[in-house]
């Protein structure tokens, strides 16, 4: 009797504790079939699978301590659909916080270690493309992380200051001696534009110096503009005070530049994806800008119209814009869209440009605002072209 008191009693000391929190198991990459494979690693923006149990109802999901967006409705009780952060500041993260999934909902939280890495750096715009030797350049993209070195046409950059988060660095332009691409290596790749730098002839429509086919419109060319200064060669200035509401008169006022006809794309090029090109020109706005849009157009026709509103955000915000010198401006072909910029791309380069890729070229400013705008409009353009970007 004892012996089986001392077994009754001992009976809630070995009974399996049990609880709701969360627990991960595994984790699948989220494509379908073949390819929802068991993961070894993770790349900041991939989507996955995590595996386990009692993952409904998360409040906070974090990698590497960044907390990730998600929708609970593609969550069951034993997998959650979840995409990790595009943007996490590798250099900055604390020690404790590398290669962790933390997951946490109202009954408890987990922490799974897995590996995080980063990778590849990726180029997405370049502050000024033929800055000089001696300028501050600042090129954005993602994954500027661990940079072991930089080439700005083919020179080697010395010092360098990367974002926080890795969306940018910047740089002083060396010294300069050809054309070349802009490359930069960190130990998880290397990244580099399909494109030069330091290149005014490559793709050139007009460049006001040695390839000038400038017909009208702006109220001046220079090249010693004390406004303006900083810029090689040539080129032309538009200029004109607040404009009306619904001002279209893009003729008046030295409110154009427009070119005689010029090659904008090979034409054994036409049957390449319309996004594989884009048009781009240097400016320099060196006082406040708000309202008013700089359209660009091919042969007068409104067809298909790139814009550059660089007053507005990409929620409609408006703010006085001002450049801080000259920078360069890229509008991809597939940017090109219908119903006053606004409506759909074009299907084809063909549709776009035409059977001989060939035309005229019309920078013009109107204002499409039932309201006059909030200041007038003082800038030059200088290397318009069109260059292949992909």
């Amino acid at each position: 009797m004892l012996c089986l008191a001392v077994i009754v009693s001992s009976l809630p000391a070995c009974k399996k504790e049990t609880s709701n929190g969360p627990v991960i198991t595994g984790v699948r990459n989220y494509a379908l079939a073949p390819v929802d494979t068991v993961l070894n690693s993770l790349l900041p923006g991939q989507w996955i699978v995590l595996e386990g149990h009692n993952l409904n109802g998360a409040t906070q999901i974090l990698f590497n301590g960044v907390p990730a967006s998600f929708n609970s409705a593609l969550f069951s009780e034993a997998t959650a659909a979840v995409q990790v952060p595009a943007v996490i500041p590798f250099p900055s993260i604390a020690a404790d916080q590398l290669n962790t999934i933390r997951y946490v909902t109202p009954n408890g939280t987990t922490t799974f270690t897995f590996n995080i890495v980063a990778p590849p750096p990726t180029i997405t715009a370049i502050s000024n493309e033929n800055a000089n030797a001696g300028d501050s350049v600042r090129v954005y993209g993602l994954n500027f992380f661990f940079i072991k070195s930089i080439t700005f046409a083919g020179s080697a950059v010395s010092n360098w200051q990367e974002a926080d988060d890795g969306t940018s660095v910047g740089f002083i332009v060396p010294s300069l001696t050809q054309s070349a691409p802009l490359e930069i290596t960190t130990e998880s790749g290397t990244a580099a534009t399909v494109f030069n730098m330091n290149d005014v002839t490559t793709g050139a429509l007009c460049n006001f110096d040695d390839v000038n086919t400038y017909s009208w419109g702006a109220t001046a060319t220079s090249n010693n503009d004390p406004l303006f200064m900083g810029n090689r060669g040539t080129y032309a200035i538009m200029t004109d005070p607040p404009l009306s509401p619904n001002e279209w008169s893009w003729w008046n006022g030295g409110r154009s530049i427009n070119t005689n006809g010029t090659q904008w794309v090979p034409v054994d090029s036409l049957d390449v994806p319309v996004g594989d090109y884009a048009l781009k020109f240097e400016v320099n706005v060196p006082a406040p800008w708000n309202g008013g849009s700089i359209y660009v157009v091919k042969d007068y026709n409104t067809a298909y119209v790139g814009r550059y509103e660089p007053w507005k955000d990409a929620d409609g915000n408006t703010f006085n814009y001002s450049s801080s010198g000259w920078q360069t401006f890229s509008i991809p072909l597939s940017m090109f869209l219908t119903n006053n910029g606004t409506g759909i791309m074009a299907p084809s380069l063909r549709d776009l440009l035409g059977s001989s890729g060939s035309g005229s070229v019309h920078i013009w400013l109107i204002n499409n605002s039932p309201s006059p705008t909030a200041t007038g409009f003082n800038a030059a353009f200088d290397n318009i072209r069109v260059v292949k970007i992909k």
